[in-house]
């Protein structure tokens, strides 16, 4: 039986840590998302910065040029929102 994974806008993603991947891992690119810091609200734990790269998937090109694109947002819906937009662009208009 496959193994299914939460999705956002039709893309799956997968958290380890403070480590989110964005993207089929089959595809081109997918986009890393890193919880950099956190804060307690109502006694929930919420990302307040979030750092993000655009990534190549390709295992033949060199691993400092696989990194395609960075930013750092103030919370995961603002990170996400962006990663989905780069990642969008990414597989419509390959490099």
């Amino acid at each position: 039986m496959p193994e299914k994974f939460l999705t956002y806008k039709g893309k799956p993603f997968v958290r380890s840590g403070n480590i989110i991947y964005y993207g089929d891992m089959a595809d081109d690119y997918v986009v890393m998302l890193q919880v950099l810091a956190t804060d307690q609200v109502e006694g929930e734990t919420i990302a307040t910065k979030v750092a993000m790269q655009l990534m190549r998937t390709a295992e033949d090109v060199a691993a400092k040029d696989r990194v395609l694109k960075t930013s750092v947002k103030p919370g995961l819906y603002e990170a996400m929102d962006l990663a989905s937009v780069w990642l969008t662009r990414a597989l419509e208009n390959p490099e």
